[in-house]
């Protein structure tokens, strides 16, 4: 009896219950629920299994690099670390795991928190929706609501995103007396999928750290990968929209008035569109030059003595916490500049860390659950998933696991995180036949299906844009199965054709 126990598989069955009982049942909030959950993870883990995997980390690692060769990686820990992890109390392990995920994601969120709120009261981001609008016309309205709902929701919360755009939404519809479902399907199709799938959202963030994957190739396999999903959404909300028709309805909330307002602003109010996005985009720039810098220093022989010289330079403005705060300082001179009151701008920044902090203890609980489990042993137990089944079945194996848990409990964001905690260790392995990344988008896309009641999120889009349980349930409903089975689709496929591993 005891040890079954302490079998691994039995400890991750009660970890996973422990979340899902804890927010379904006794409606803790997620951080409590995971806090609880690596405790008792780690409490029950034998310590056999702690001196294994303190063995693990006192050995130099081989790992595949993405040109199949297979490189050296030093050591995690010395003998005196290894024997005093062995020896910590369960508690100890948890807060080392946590403080561990909080620092490498820490930064990014609180930057990506505090850029989202600047373009939000700034109106920077209602000038880029207001030019995808212009650029696209008004016949092909919900393109520009979808294109706009996926750059927006790569910096800002798909709630807020939705709180955002919904009164452009109403605009239209009163504009134009159709259409009503498309829009708000294509601001779904958008802002859903980059929630899920491009960093420095929490979801993927906080995946792609567990997988070891970094934070550039999970914003572009994300971009990729959430377009086609974001357009599958769209296709499908065109097509439900010439079967149903949705009714423009009040919807009573609090913060409709004050966003209608900001949406009535006239052009001359708002930030230029190239200042508007730049916050978005000076990350992905920056993070981009350090990685090809270091490419080709890398490969090159005899590279020219400019670039050496400022090689320092590039990966500092590179590095992605330097990055995001960079985009931060521009996101609230922005601000400044649209509203010169700096009593406004504090107010801001401390409304954007007040919420980003509950994502950050979130998410580094997350970071706790996951080093626990990790702990317990259960990498042996998920290498066993490889036996006997083809290579590329191992995503829809990641994809189901991460809907069942999505489904059960609502948030995308802690089905993302417990999924990743238990795929890990087939990343970590390097055994993959393609880059981890895939397993991390596959998670991603299985954060998606199935939005309904025990989602919060479902009950953000029923309430704004004034439809009904049972309308959602007809319509955004699918629309989440929809994209996240093409973004499996479309992870496979790209799986097969760039594996990107030897």
């Amino acid at each position: 009896m005891l040890d079954l126990l302490s079998h691994p598989v039995t400890i991750l069955i009660i970890g996973i219950t422990i979340v899902l009982v804890g927010i379904l049942v006794l409606k803790l909030h997620a951080f409590l629920a995971l806090i609880l959950a690596a405790i008792t993870v780690a409490t029950m883990t034998p310590r056999s299994a702690l001196e294994t995997y303190a063995q693990e980390q006192l050995h130099p690692a081989a790992k595949k690099t993405s040109d199949g060769t297979v490189e050296e990686v030093p050591a995690k820990w010395t003998e005196g670390q290894a024997k005093k992890f062995i020896g910590s109390p369960a508690p100890q392990r948890v807060a080392q795991g946590f403080g561990e995920t909080c620092g490498k994601i820490g930064i990014l969120i609180a930057m990506a928190a505090i850029i989202g709120k600047c373009l939000l009261d700034s109106g920077a981001a209602d000038r880029i929706v207001r030019t995808a609008l212009r650029v696209v016309g008004e016949k092909r309205a919900g393109l520009a609501f979808m294109g706009s709902g996926f750059l927006l929701s790569i910096p800002v919360f798909f709630d807020t995103v939705f709180y955002l755009m919904i009164p452009l939404a109403k605009a239209m519809r009163l504009r134009t007396g159709k259409n009503y479902l498309l829009f708000i399907l294509a601001i779904v199709a958008g802002g859903a999928m980059a929630h899920s799938l491009v960093p420095p959202t929490p979801g993927p963030l906080i995946v792609a750290d567990m997988l070891d994957v970094s934070f550039l190739d999970m914003m572009i396999g994300g971009i990729i990968v959430g377009l086609f999903a974001s357009m599958a959404g769209y296709l499908f909300a065109k097509w439900l929209n010439r079967r149903m028709e949705i009714p423009l309805r009040d919807a009573p909330d609090a913060s409709i008035a004050e966003l209608t307002a900001q949406a009535s602003r006239s052009d001359d109010e708002l930030p230029s569109f190239w200042i508007s996005v730049l916050p978005i985009l000076l990350p992905v720039l920056l993070i981009a030059a350090a990685t090809a810098t270091k490419t080709f220093l890398d490969g090159n022989q005899s590279p020219p003595g400019w670039l050496v010289s400022l090689k320092p330079t590039i990966m500092t403005l590179g590095d992605k916490n330097m990055a995001l705060i960079l985009a931060a300082v521009i996101a609230m001179l922005t601000l400044i500049k649209q509203r010169p009151d700096r009593k406004k701008l504090a107010a801001s920044v401390q409304h954007a860390l007040t919420g980003g902090g509950i994502i950050i203890l979130i998410t580094s609980a997350g970071g706790g659950f996951g080093a626990a489990i990790r702990q317990s042993g259960i990498a042996e137990q998920i290498a066993m998933l490889q036996e006997g089944v083809q290579p590329l079945m191992i995503l829809p194996i990641a994809f189901l696991i991460t809907t069942l848990i999505r489904t059960a409990q609502g948030s995308a964001t802690v089905a993302m995180i417990t999924a990743g905690s238990v795929l890990a260790p087939l990343a970590l392995q390097g055994d993959l036949p393609f880059h981890s990344v895939y397993l991390a988008l596959a998670i991603g896309c299985g954060s998606k299906p199935i939005a309904w009641m025990a989602d919060s999120g479902f009950w953000v889009i029923c309430k704004m844009s004034g439809m009904t349980e049972q309308e959602a349930l007809k319509t955004v409903t699918p629309n989440s199965i929809v994209m996240g089975l093409t973004g499996l689709a479309a992870t496979l496929i790209l799986a097969t054709l760039f594996p990107l591993a030897g």
